[in-house]
Order: C-alpha cells, then sequence, then structure tokens
C-alpha cells in the first residue's frame, strides 16, 4: 500500500477529522446525509484522507473486539474449570452418601433378622412406613409375615400396599 502525503490547513484537517469521524460510526445518522462540498478541491482532499485511516481504524476496532472475546473466553473457561470442580466434589459426597446407606441399610436387616417378630413389629410401626416396608422386603419371607402379623392391622396395611406397589410390574421405573 503506498502512502499519500496530503498538506491540509489546520481548518481543513479538523473538518476532514470530524467527517472521517462520522463516516467511521455506522448507523450514526438517521438518514444519508451528503458531505458538505467545499470549494478547492476540498472534498477530494477529505475523501483521499479518510480513505488513508479507514483500513488503520477498522483494524483497530477488530483488535479491540478481539482481546474482549479473548477475556470473556478466559471468564466462560474459569467459571466451567470451577463447575467441573464442585461436579468432581459433589459426586465425591454422593458416592460417599451412598456407600454408607448401603451399609446402614444391610447392617439395619441384619438386627432385625435377629430380633423377635413382636419387637420388630413395636419398632417398625414407629418408623417411617416407606423405610418399614423395605426393611421387611430384605427380609426373609417366613419372619416378614411373623413381623407384619404382629403389627397393627392398619400399620400392616400400609406396608403391604407399599410392598405390594414396589413389585407391581405396571409402576413407572422412571420418576414422572
Amino acid at each position: 500500500m503506498t502512502s499519500i502525503t496530503i498538506k491540509l490547513s489546520a481548518p481543513r484537517l479538523l473538518a476532514a477529522g470530524m467527517i472521517c469521524g462520522m463516516l467511521a460510526i455506522p448507523g450514526a445518522f438517521a438518514q444519508d446525509v451528503a458531505a458538505p462540498v467545499a470549494g478547492n478541491g476540498t472534498s477530494d482532499e477529505i475523501q483521499q484522507f479518510c480513505t488513508n485511516i479507514a483500513d488503520a481504524a477498522r483494524d483497530q476496532r477488530y483488535v479491540l473486539q478481539k482481546k474482549e472475546l479473548a477475556e470473556l473466553q478466559a471468564g466462560v473457561n474459569e467459571r466451567i474449570t470451577m463447575l467441573e470442580k464442585r461436579r468432581a466434589e459433589y459426586e465425591d459426597w454422593l458416592k460417599r452418601r451412598d456407600d454408607f446407606l448401603k451399609q446402614a441399610e444391610l447392617g439395619l436387616v441384619d438386627i432385625y433378622k435377629t430380633m423377635k417378630a413382636d419387637a420388630a413389629a413395636g419398632q417398625l410401626e414407629l418408623v417411617n412406613p416407606e423405610i418399614a416396608a423395605a426393611i421387611v422386603m430384605k427380609l426373609p419371607k417366613r419372619q416378614s409375615s411373623l413381623i407384619l402379623a404382629e403389627m397393627a392391622p392398619d400399620k400392616a396395611a400400609v406396608l403391604a400396599n407399599i410392598i405390594s406397589s414396589a413389585s407391581d410390574p405396571n409402576t413407572s421405573k422412571e420418576p414422572s
């Protein structure tokens, strides 16, 4: 690209700068406005000046936009890293919780296996019905029937309903 040197007087230079500034801002005017026509070839000089600096102004805008996009990308990457770290922490916590619940459940079932039916029935009546039904389901059938026989009829009916709905093949396995 060749460089053209144009000598402008101070008022002409100011007018050329203002015109170029307005031309560089897209949509600055609601209507198309023609540049004021000046005498003695001034409009050609202005046009030449604007043409000479247009590429540099466009390049500067691109550099600024690229820098802003890089900063935004860095922020997004930082947030993704933080979210992945938190997800790993939650997965670890959930695994430890599930392991604990499995061990507690197995230990609880073993406790009820060694209890007499009347004592187990009295305690299971006081426990959350879903938990009591899960325990009864994991006990041997003979012991489960003895425990249900020792329970109050209304409590035993609630457990029987929960157990029967859990074994119903028409019950959806997926939460709705």
